[in-house]
């Protein structure tokens, strides 16, 4: 069964840098609307960017000028670039996004295991 799988989470001082990575384990015919959400203890999960088919991309408020979200349609990868890393980005983020895996099966709604992002003051 295909999984969204997360990778480059770890631990950074503030003002530091991750790339967090997103794919799926298997092969899929389209990614659509890929995000990140991340969710920190004792809060609930929030939007933190989205690509759209368009092109767009949209950010939370908070992340602004810090992040930036990209995706590699041939390797049906997205990428979240985090930079200028504060401790209150600290939170598991999970990867979503919309997979049309198999033709004869609907588009459904996928996300990641999360990874965890530490930034220490």
């Amino acid at each position: 069964q295909v999984q969204l799988v997360e990778s480059g989470g770890g631990l950074v001082q503030a003002g530091g840098s991750l790339r967090l990575s997103c794919a799926p384990s298997g092969s899929i015919i389209s990614m659509d609307a890929p995000a990140w959400y991340r969710q920190s203890p004792g809060e609930q999960r929030e939007l933190v960017a989205l690509s759209t088919n368009g092109g767009e991309t949209k950010y939370a408020d908070s992340v602004k000028g810090r992040f930036i979200i990209s995706r590699d349609n041939a390797k049906n990868t997205v990428y979240l670039e985090m930079s200028s890393l504060k401790p209150e980005d600290t939170a598991v983020y999970y990867c979503y996004a919309r997979l049309w895996v198999v033709w004869y099966a609907p588009v459904k709604d996928y996300w990641g295991q999360g990874t965890q992002v530490t930034v220490s003051s």
